[in-house]
């Protein structure tokens, strides 16, 4: 998705840590890789112009991606906290974006969870044979139209993010990011080279995707770029300021923001030449407008059952999603214990059955919004859908905005290039001073403002 003064002392107690810079830069990218660089990336890509869209996200990952990331690593890494504690320590007229950034986190694990559990369901699906029941129109909303199964792989998925998260950071998550990240690497590129060689007509879908199409180019080029560049960094949740508040002193916050970002935009751009192609050779321009659940779990699995040895392909693709959604909802998990640690100072565990107990009371409410109780709705939508629209669409973006302008002329920010020249020399300071001051603000009020449009069909991203 951390002192008692503006210096930089060490918490008042023994925090973990990350064994080394390839521990943390795996693991803050593993947060950063997730469902979103998967089924939404490539939608947008395809939406708005290909190679155009790739320029002005890889700009604004550069620039604004960037700025915010080595300020919440910053932040963590200076106060030694989680965001609640970070917060507080540095100013107490801003307790209340660590209160924020606390609560996302808690509202997105329980209903990440759950799709977590679809993904694990079609794994197995897969493995046993039924890719062909699967390519089905009617087998998704069936299946999560049903009461038992979509509950007991929620439940597995979270078991298995709470375990890992009791191991602790460099047992527990370090060990398995450093793991499942380049295994994710490995089974995205083998899925995306077979994908554009096996397909007949994928090559014109690659040339789609990669070529600019200047005339596609508009100002929602720019904001869904920005948009998606904002929610798939993991950024304003929480995670980059604990993950930075495990980060030792030596290891620079620079040449590390840069490589988490290399992570997360290569996975991304990977993800769009693994699909896109694909869906345009099996439908053409047309079939690109699916995105979300209905891309990953309708139109993929068509594509999977016409496609030479699909079923090997289709089962490889979600054993590689679901390590995406993993990585990314250990860290969810972490950031609301490592919250609970500073704030209650009771054991790891402890904190990990807490978390895990709202978490399951949260997430069946996400999973049975689409069976038992979709008749039950919050402003017109099911559980999971609003959970996500006020984490994602509303809090975020608040925390963001709000966290750029203390940034940027409350803390200041030569507190943070302090913090980053401890590890040597921060060579794009000048670049940061300007972006989190005056860029970043009008950039994140856009999203927000974008963002809440989308979601009640004034406009379309």
């Amino acid at each position: 998705m951390e002192t008692k003064n503006i210096g930089s002392a060490a918490a008042p107690t023994k925090r973990s840590s990350f064994t080394g810079k390839i521990g943390f830069v795996l693991a803050a990218a593993g947060s950063a890789v997730g469902l979103g660089n998967i089924w939404r990336f490539p939608y947008l890509a395809a939406k708005y112009g290909g190679g155009i869209f790739l320029l002005v996200y890889i700009a604004l990952a550069v620039t604004f991606g960037f700025s915010l990331m080595v300020s919440e690593i910053a932040i963590g890494r200076k106060t030694g906290l989680s965001p609640l504690g970070a917060f507080r320590k540095l100013d107490k007229r801003f307790s209340f974006v660590g209160v924020l950034a606390a609560v996302i986190p808690a509202i997105i694990l329980p209903y990440y969870s759950v799709i977590g559990g679809w993904v694990m369901k079609y794994i197995v699906g897969f493995m046993v044979g039924q890719g062909t029941d699967m390519a089905a129109d009617s087998y998704f909303g069936a299946y999560i139209g049903s009461v038992g199964e979509p509950l007991l792989w929620f439940a597995v998925f979270l078991g298995l993010t709470a375990i890992i998260v009791l191991l602790g950071v460099d047992k527990g998550i370090e060990k398995v990011s450093k793991f499942m990240m380049p295994a994710l690497i490995v089974l995205i590129l083998f899925i995306a080279i077979y994908s554009i060689f096996a397909v007949d007509g994928a090559w014109e879908g690659v040339l789609y995707y990669i070529k600019p199409d200047f005339s596609k180019f508009s100002i929602m080029t720019v904001v869904a770029a920005m948009g998606q560049l904002f929610y798939s960094m993991s950024l304003a949740m929480g995670i980059m300021i604990t993950f930075g508040s495990y980060m030792k002193k030596d290891i620079s916050i620079e040449k590390s923001a840069h490589q988490i970002e290399l992570f997360d935009t290569g996975v991304a751009f990977l993800a769009g030449l693994m699909i896109v192609p694909a869906v345009f050779a099996f439908g053409g321009e047309a079939a690109l407008s699916a995105s979300g659940p209905s891309l990953m779990f309708v139109t993929l699995p068509k594509i999977f059952d016409t496609m030479p040895g699909g079923a090997v392909i289709g089962c490889i693709f979600f054993v590689m999603v679901f390590f995406a959604a993993l990585t990314s909802s250990i860290s969810l998990m972490e950031t609301v214990v490592s919250t609970l640690l500073d704030k209650w100072k009771i054991s790891r565990k402890l904190c990990c059955l807490v978390v895990l107990a709202f978490s399951v009371l949260l997430g069946v409410c996400s999973s049975l919004g689409y069976s038992a109780w979709s008749e039950v709705t919050i402003i017109g939508m099911q559980f999971l859908d609003f959970f996500d629209f006020i984490s994602n669409n509303i809090l975020m973006p608040i925390v963001a905005f709000v966290t750029s302008l203390f940034v940027g002329f409350i803390l200041k920010p030569k507190a943070i290039i302090d913090e980053i020249e401890l590890s040597g020399e921060f060579k794009w300071k000048k670049m940061f001073s300007v972006v989190i001051r005056f860029v970043a603000p009008v950039c994140i009020f856009a999203i927000l403002v974008s963002s809440v449009l989308n979601v009640f069909g004034v406009i379309k991203i």
